[in-house]
């Protein structure tokens, strides 16, 4: 009688097992989907882009933006403060280096300011292609207010730590 039920409670830990698996699953691919059906005009520009990078024939230069420290946004009844701690590493070309170099300072600023609006709850469940995304789209809206073309062409995250 013991034995019956161990096996039962083992089969049924089996089965909330894959039920969880499963749907742990389709939410991991439900998010990537998402992005891609937002609205046109940022899928149009993405294709220029590509294109871009494809005159140049050079192969790219990688720059890193080392440990940008941030303290995240403080949510009411947080009784911690929470860091995040993030390497960036920018891609560019040997003609653009000197310049992205240059401005590695207001690329840090850039990502401070971006990603200190972040509060702990989003931090966490947010991806590294997320917290790329943000960043990229930040430092587009910053060069572009300041009407000037960037000297790199993606951020990518190098090591990313929340605390």
């Amino acid at each position: 009688m013991k034995n019956m039920k161990m096996i039962i409670a083992l089969v049924l830990v089996a089965v909330v097992g894959a039920a969880v698996a499963g749907g742990a699953v389709w939410y991991m691919s439900k998010g990537k989907d998402e992005p891609a059906a937002e609205a046109d005009g940022k899928a149009a520009k993405k294709p220029a882009k590509k294109e871009e990078k494809k005159d140049d024939k050079s192969p790219p230069k990688y720059l890193t933006v080392d440990k940008v420290v941030i303290m995240l946004k403080r949510q009411p009844g947080d009784t911690l403060s929470h860091y995040m701690s993030a390497d960036l590493v920018i891609t560019t070309t040997e003609k653009k280096e000197k310049e992205a170099k240059e401005q590695l300072p207001l690329l840090r600023s850039v990502a401070v300011r971006t990603l200190s609006n972040l509060p702990m709850a989003t931090a966490q469940v947010m991806t590294i292609d997320q917290f790329a995304a943000e960043l990229n789209k930040a430092f587009d809206a910053t060069y572009e207010h300041e009407g000037r073309e960037k000297p790199f062409n993606e951020v990518m995250i190098g090591k990313l730590i929340i605390e």
